[in-house]
């Protein structure tokens, strides 16, 4: 079993020290001249390089040349795997049709389903596929991702298959989210359709292995508050932990309610109110930020720094998805985070690398360089971390490296 030390970084971001929240998102652990060690896919050692070359003997010691290292970048919100695409739609929104608006005209998120159920395994594998490479030529090493295009048990289970599949067919790690009650398909209520998902498709994601948590649309026209906590409780039974898509078009208190149900995160929070922003900054629930999603919808940005100043843990996500956000692009979310949603470079790294994790359930193996964690990291084309929103959308990767393989090199 082979040692190597890396050496040659200018800065070192390890955002060790476990998830952070409120203003100590600030402390990203960031060592000067730092070094670290890298065993068997593990992280060994952290440190100044000249504390670690007088510390031990290694098999090899690898010069990264005065680069930007920061852990590898975790995603903890997309919908990549779907059928279809959905451009036409992207132009009706350009031409000022609404979001909801398109949804209620049989657009949205059904077009998809439609797309979806038609598409066999091979092909949703097929077609997650480029996406999550290039994820990984921008620094992700573990990203989330949801079913939800199915609105059947049958669908829904082949969309796990596929997330699964893609973990082992490429680089980045994927967590599996059964998403199952994303919308109200067509001819159902949206009471029958919670019924459905209780009884049939909630403890068949269950039995199958392959998911980890279970969300839901918590949003006024989809699943309200009563027909969401039904869901979620039904799938807390199952064993599968609990997500939310909560307060994006409408303060409808979804936070609040994965707050009281102990959910693992709530995702978008665009309109979320205030009590809502303190029982989440009073739990351990992660508030996941999408800022691309409001982007790509012209919608004010969820407000990332009243939650992190009123203690939240903050995450920061891509929603990458064929409708609201075609997007997975961590420069921009990056300089979205730091330019519009006020939030530090520190706060912003912290968001996407261990608070990323955290909603992910992973923390306690990635999102961070220290000793005992998988060695996933990326490696930029600057020395400083703050060169990352000044660039703003550019991507500085080199290179990439998970369990201490190096997957990805320009």
């Amino acid at each position: 079993m082979s040692t190597v030390l890396y050496t040659g970084i200018g800065e070192l971001v390890t955002s060790s020290g476990g998830v952070k929240r409120g203003r100590a998102m600030n402390d990203t652990g960031v060592i000067s001249d730092g070094a670290f060690a890298v065993s068997d896919g593990i992280f060994t050692a952290v440190g100044r390089k000249d504390e670690l070359l007088t510390a031990a003997d290694y098999d090899s010691v690898a010069d990264l040349g005065g680069a930007l290292v920061t852990p590898g970048i975790v995603d903890p919100h997309t919908h990549a795997v779907f059928g279809g695409e959905r451009s036409e739609e992207f132009l009706r929104r350009l031409s000022g049709d609404g979001y909801m608006e398109i949804m209620r005209q049989g657009g949205g998120i059904a077009s998809t389903v439609r797309a979806t159920r038609t598409a066999d395994e091979d092909a949703l594998v097929a077609g997650a596929l480029p996406h999550l490479k290039r994820m990984l030529s921008m620094g992700v090493t573990t990203c989330e991702v949801k079913s939800g295009y199915g609105l059947d048990t049958d669908t829904e289970l082949r969309q796990l298959r596929a997330v699964k599949r893609l973990g082992e067919l490429q680089s980045v790690e994927t967590v599996p989210t059964f998403m199952g009650a994303h919308a109200v398909p067509e001819g159902m209520t949206a009471d029958g359709y919670i019924d459905y998902c209780r009884e049939s498709s909630i403890p068949a994601a269950a039995r199958s292995g392959m998911a980890v948590f279970a969300d839901v649309f918590c949003e006024a026209g989809v699943f309200d508050l009563e027909q969401s906590e039904r869901y979620l409780l039904a799938a807390r039974r199952e064993g599968l932990l609990l997500k939310l898509h909560a307060d994006e078009m409408t303060c409808l208190g979804g936070a609040g309610l994965g707050a009281r149900l102990g959910a693992v995160s709530v995702d978008h929070l665009l309109k979320i109110s205030a009590g809502d922003m303190a029982a989440i900054a009073h739990s351990d629930t992660v508030a996941t930020v999408l800022p691309l999603t409001a982007f790509c919808l012209s919608e004010p940005y969820a407000p990332a720094r009243e939650l992190i100043d009123s203690g939240a843990i903050v995450a920061a996500g891509s929603d990458f998805n064929p409708g609201s956000c075609c997007s997975y692009s961590v420069p921009l979310l990056i300089a979205l985070c730091c330019i519009y949603m006020k939030m530090s470079v520190d706060e912003t790294l912290t968001a996407i690398t261990v608070n990323a994790a955290a909603a992910c359930g992973v923390s306690d193996r990635v999102g961070s360089i220290e000793p005992g964690k998988q060695a996933d990291f990326a490696v930029f084309d600057c020395e400083r971390r703050h060169m990352l929103p000044y660039f703003s959308g550019v991507n500085l990767v080199k290179s990439v490296f998970k369990k201490g393989e190096r997957v990805y090199n320009v």
